[in-house]
């Protein structure tokens, strides 16, 4: 057990999404000798990020702690994520650490998200020292990138002393980093001057080792040996297993439990220690009803330390049991009981989630599309069978006026599709503040506008730029509600009868629009199969066979050429939805569906 406080650093990693925070985590791991030469992490990229959906998305979702041993020092790393969605994450880990080494793409420069956690961090009165990743890439613009990091600080910093921070080079992909600029970037490089920065610069916590103990919990674990460990940083005195504590709840009572275990990271593993003192983050276990923003503290002085403040959600969507005529069928768990004991779960973890009932399902809110369809497809994966409905903007009252959130967004795209992005951000009354050329032909553009114009947005933006859009938005405030959006999307196809789908059927359906679905599909009435080329909805019978007769020739019969359906990923089904539709969730399927599936009663509520 480590006695010396002053041996000890605590440091966030912050930075914008794909900036290379993970990818640095790695190397930092991996030159510390925290694994083995034979251990299978040392052949392996992005080891902080070990949730399936991580994997596949290449994002980080949970901030994640580690800790790595460099000589004397045992430095505590909090990987945070990018994603503004996640934002709640980066709040609730920063009061974990006494600096933070923030990581700059040296082509990119400062980007929204940089902006956001970078302002967090100073009011958090962290010490930062700047890392100026990807200094190998063709495009990299290191001068131009400081000079935008001096304004940023400028704008963003508490006091004078913020403004002086060391600056770093580095290729985090290849482990190597630099003091100065280097002037070849192949040579031979490691680590080592972070590793020197953090200790150097960084300043060990302040503590109080002869106070009584105090810790908030900021994170939570869980295992089927051990059950739940409540994560922190002890603010003062010690802990060691078989103390007896006092819980501080949020609503002011106070429970009594028993610290069992007290554990520490190494890597991407936990190592149980004899204690823990004033300055060290640690896991303990034996206090099952611990949750995130409450206190531990001596069982004599339970004092509570503040709680965690985290912002506002932006976005809300109904989530409640499924409706649709196939329900039961694909999923294990499709209840409305099941569907609130899993949201309850989640809030125990998730600070940036609030949840709601409403009627047999619940209003789920959140800081952003990503953060929703995360929980969304987690759920899905687990099992779980359930139907949402569009995203709404989450608004507020000042002063008896409706408030809307407001996001800056900023979009690079090649200069030849800049004229579609200004006709469709145009359409969706979005101000433009800024617009520039770069160098290399791709002309970036900054715009102002509120948070339910982007809905839906992201899809169509990167079908007209075939795919070549770089878009980024960050909330920065929030303004009165304005007048309600026209519909900017086609109608749909709705499918007439419930049934299988057959070729003979789809082929003459192809002709009225995009479909979604192919052959051999089970459907079900009021299923919107594909999208209209017209404006307004259509229902088509798409289970229809060709009827045989006798007087039909052997050879006039061709084979039906279908073009292959379109399939939507989770977030585009999201921005797909209009007010009066739903989307069914299975383990199995994504089903966009009518809210009402009978037609007669459809068309009445339209009137």
């Amino acid at each position: 057990m480590q006695q010396d406080p002053s041996k000890i650093r605590n440091i966030a990693i912050i930075a914008h999404v794909d900036h290379g925070k993970t990818t640095l985590v790695d190397g930092l791991l991996k030159q510390s000798k925290t694994f083995r030469d034979n251990q299978a992490e040392m052949g392996q990229e992005l080891i902080m990020d070990s949730g399936d959906q991580e994997k596949e998305r290449g994002i980080t979702i949970t901030a994640k702690i580690t800790a790595v041993q460099h000589g004397d020092y045992r430095i505590n790393i909090i990987d945070t994520p990018g994603h503004a969605d996640f934002s709640g994450e980066v709040e609730r880990t920063l009061n974990l650490a006494d600096g933070c080494v923030l990581i700059v793409d040296a082509q990119e420069g400062p980007m929204p998200q940089t902006k956001f956690v970078l302002g967090k961090a100073l009011a958090a009165e962290l010490k930062p020292i700047v890392v100026i990743n990807k200094v190998d890439k063709p495009g990299s613009r290191i001068k131009e990138v400081e000079d935008e990091l001096a304004d940023l600080f400028l704008e963003l910093a508490v006091h004078e002393d913020q403004l002086h921070y060391p600056i770093y080079y580095a290729i985090g992909r290849d482990g190597k980093s630099w003091a100065e600029v280097p002037a070849n970037p192949e040579n031979d490089a490691d680590l080592e001057p972070i590793f020197n920065a953090i200790i150097e610069k960084i300043p060990a916590p302040t503590v109080e080792l002869d106070k009584p103990f105090q810790m908030l919990v900021t994170a939570l674990a869980h295992d089927t040996f051990k059950g739940k460990y409540a994560i922190g940083r002890i603010v003062r005195g010690s802990v060691k297993p078989g103390d007896q504590i006092a819980l501080c709840k949020k609503d002011g009572s106070v429970q009594k439990a028993r610290v069992d275990n007290v554990f520490m990271s190494q890597g991407v593993s936990k190592f149980e220690v004899p204690g823990g003192i004033a300055g060290d983050i640690v896991q303990l276990t034996g206090i099952a009803d611990a949750q995130i923003g409450e206190t531990v503290a001596d069982v004599n002085e339970p004092e509570a330390l503040p709680t965690i403040e985290v912002e506002a959600p932006t976005l809300s969507i109904y989530l409640g049991p499924n409706t649709s005529p196939f329900k039961g069928q694909e999923g294990e768990f499709n209840t409305s009981r099941q569907i609130a004991e899993r949201l309850n779960k989640e809030l125990e973890t998730n600070v940036g989630l609030r949840v709601k009932e409403d009627g047999i399902g619940f209003t789920v809110s959140g800081r952003g599309e990503l953060h929703l369809g995360v929980l969304i497809e987690t759920m899905r994966r687990e099992g779980y069978e359930f139907e949402v409905g569009r995203p709404q903007v989450v608004t507020h009252e000042e002063n008896g006026v409706v408030m809307e959130p407001v996001e800056e967004v900023i979009i690079e795209v090649p200069a030849e599709h800049v004229g579609t992005v200004q006709m469709e951000l145009g359409q969706r009354r979005a101000t433009l503040k800024e617009q520039f050329a770069s160098p290399k032909g791709v002309t970036k553009l900054i715009y102002e506008m509120p948070t339910r114009s982007l809905l839906g947005m992201r899809n169509i933006l990167l079908t007209n730029t075939k795919g070549t859009i770089v878009m980024n938005s960050l909330v920065t405030g929030s303004q009165p509600k304005g007048a309600p959006l026209q519909q900017l999307r086609n109608g749909v196809l709705i499918s007439f009868e419930t049934g299988t789908t057959t070729p003979y059927s789809l082929q003459s359906a192809e002709a009225r629009g995009v479909l979604y679905v192919g052959p051999g599909e089970k459907v079900y009435a009021g299923q919107v199969i594909g999208l209209n080329s017209r404006q307004e909805d259509l229902e088509i019978n798409v289970c229809k066979a060709k009827h045989l007769t006798n007087m039909r020739a052997s050879g006039s019969d061709g084979v039906v050429q279908l073009t292959p359906p379109t399939i939507f990923s989770l977030e585009q089904c999201l921005d797909f939805l209009e007010n009066d539709e739903l989307l069914e969730v299975t383990p199995q399927n994504l089903r966009l569906r009518k809210r009402e599936l009978d037609p007669n009663k459809r068309k009445r509520a339209n009137k």
